[in-house]
């Protein structure tokens, strides 16, 4: 299912991923009727415009879709790039972020990850962000904040940070700004050196 506020570019986006075999099962630019066609259509995945404009409020809409359909998979497309837009689209249920600058490919392989999560490699070491958690919370880091330290501790960039999580690089770079802040460090390595103290200091394996 796709939403956009934007007729002419809802039948780009709608066009395209037909072009790269994702079936498109209905396509609206009104945000209620979005709600009808995602009841009566039960899609797997739902590409949702958020751009505001006259009675359109595509973050309220995505909330209003997995409060509904819980398991509903849904990607955000956007002009913006900033970190509030984008937490703001998270926490009402998306579960990737996709700029409008990004390439057409990029939609149709986020809606693949959504499936098939062949981006991410899972490792057999545990990773290290159970172990640093309790520290983390007393200096308040978010879930996905604890999430990302813990990659940077494991010497990922920001280019893999952001594949292995499907966001921008801007929004990596925003999550550590305030990783940064709220630890009292001022780079990665400082980042990576208090989750170490962290995890040795809980009992963790150095």
């Amino acid at each position: 299912m796709v939403f956009e506020r934007y007729p002419l570019f809802l039948d780009v986006v709608s066009k395209v991923l037909s072009d790269r075999s994702v079936e498109v099962r209905g396509q609206t630019s009104v945000p209620e009727h979005a709600l009808e066609l995602l009841d009566e259509h039960s899609p797997d995945v739902f590409v949702a415009g958020i751009d505001t404009g006259p009675g359109v409020d595509g973050i309220d809409l995505i909330r209003r879709a997995t409060t509904t359909s819980p398991d509903l998979k849904v990607i955000a497309l956007s002009n913006g790039t900033g970190g509030e837009r984008v937490e703001e689209a998270f926490a009402a249920g998306a579960c990737a972020y996709v700029t409008k600058r990004a390439s057409w490919d990029d939609i149709a392989v986020a809606i693949r990850q959504m499936f098939d999560h062949s981006i991410h490699l899972a490792s057999d070491r545990p990773r290290r962000e159970p172990a640093v958690r309790a520290a983390a919370d007393d200096v308040g880091l978010t879930d996905r904040e604890q999430q990302i330290l813990s990659l940077v501790a494991e010497g990922h960039s920001n280019a893999e940070l952001a594949s292995q999580l499907w966001v921008t690089e801007q929004t990596v770079k925003f999550h550590l700004s305030n990783i940064y802040r709220k630890i009292n460090v001022s780079n990665r390595t400082q980042a990576s050196r208090w989750a170490l103290l962290a995890e040795v200091g809980s009992g963790g394996e150095r």
